[in-house]
């Protein structure tokens, strides 16, 4: 059974997300032991199409060992080895299957904004992100079925049933959503603990339809740098270094962050907001939209598309919806605004669009729904 979905998503991976094309060369970055049937098979199809695929074994285990011990002239030489390689090739595939995800808890936060700044920067956010084709897969583990408590079986059903929507008739679902932020100024979002104002004047929206991320199912744009005013609380567990943190609370003025809480380390939130001068700004708005994805999975490639709910990214903003913010990070923080989890509402322009998670135009609402997006 499983052998058999493995060639649906890799040919999903292959064919629609990447795009792979005769020459073309694949790097397969494959992260923990439970990816590899699936890495097996993407090679197998990328050789059969005349890709060049490249692969290599990593994990958060390695990178923690790493991590630890690496001075800075260590650090620099490993993103400089990393960068030459990402500059060869075409298309970058990332299998993330972890056995533990906690694995850089105890990493000192000084050292892992070393690694950010001399290898995630410049490798992945400013070279992959901006001159390779790209998809990131998470796929079902054990920690991961934990995380959502989930048995194992019962993800992994979930996992293909997401992983292998239609995302083709979702990209065309999401061109009526993604004119509507185009044509919209200010955004307010009204929900318990947040009274959130912001514009996104001028900057485009865009679709993520499985070209990118492994599920998927999200619009984005960003808000003018400095126009986010108000506060938000966000009611879902966010996983970020190691650290899991519950209902983190920003107020922003002027676009900053300039005061914070959450239930979990409150200092490791403040180190991360103080990464460099961007950081506390963000660089991300959008909608979740995946009908298939309903609840947290403590994961945030799930999460950001749960149905119903809203995303910033504070950090870095994405080339294709530029705020001009830049940072070494990017970090998705998402709430839901579904009955279950409180209900809330977002305007466009002071007009209602979204209410307790489902849009008030129904025609849009019924788009995204299940029955729609399943292949056939």
């Amino acid at each position: 059974m499983k052998d058999k979905r493995n060639e649906t998503l890799a040919e999903i991976l292959l064919t629609y997300s990447v795009d792979l094309q005769p020459g073309e060369k694949l790097m397969l970055e494959i992260r923990g032991q439970d990816t590899l049937e699936l890495a097996r098979e993407i090679i197998r199809q990328a050789t059969e199409m005349g890709g060049v695929p490249f692969w290599y074994y990593n994990d958060p285990s390695f990178t923690r060992v790493w991590t630890l011990g690496a001075s800075e002239e260590q650090m620099e030489a490993y993103g400089r080895l990393h960068l030459a390689l990402m500059k060869e090739i075409d298309a970058w595939l990332l299998l993330h299957g972890p056995n533990n995800p906690f694995d850089l808890a105890d990493v000192d936060g000084e050292q892992l904004q070393l690694y950010r700044r001399l290898y995630s920067e410049p490798v992945h956010l400013q070279e992959r992100v901006n001159n390779t084709k790209w998809c990131i897969v998470n796929y079902p583990t054990n920690s991961m079925a934990q995380l959502a408590e989930m048995s194992r079986e019962a993800f992994e059903d979930f996992y293909y049933d997401v992983c292998c929507l239609d995302y083709a008739r979702m990209s065309q679902a999401m061109d009526p959503l993604a004119e509507l932020m185009e044509r919209t100024d200010v955004v307010r979002v009204v929900s318990p603990g947040t009274d959130l104002c912001f514009s996104i004047k001028g900057i485009p929206a865009i679709k993520c339809d499985g070209q990118d991320n492994i599920p998927d199912g999200e619009v984005f744009t960003a808000p003018v740098r400095d126009s986010v005013n108000g506060y938000i609380t966000f009611n879902i567990p966010a996983l970020e270094r190691g650290v899991l943190f519950n209902d983190i609370w920003l107020e922003f003025r002027e676009g900053r962050v300039v005061d914070t809480a959450c239930q979990g380390s409150a200092r490791m939130l403040n180190e991360i907001l103080d990464t460099d001068e961007g950081a506390r700004y963000t660089g991300e708005f959008a909608l979740g939209l995946n009908p298939l994805i309903v609840r947290p999975m403590k994961d945030a490639l799930f999460d950001e598309k749960i149905a119903g709910s809203l995303h910033l990214a504070l950090g870095d903003c994405d080339k294709d919806a530029s705020n001009g913010n830049q940072s070494a990070i990017h970090w998705d923080i998402v709430q839901v605004q579904t009955k279950e989890h409180g209900g809330g509402e977002i305007y466009f322009d002071g007009e209602l669009i979204r209410k307790d998670g489902r849009f008030v135009d129904q025609e849009l609402e019924d788009s995204f729904s299940a029955e729609a997006l399943r292949t056939t």
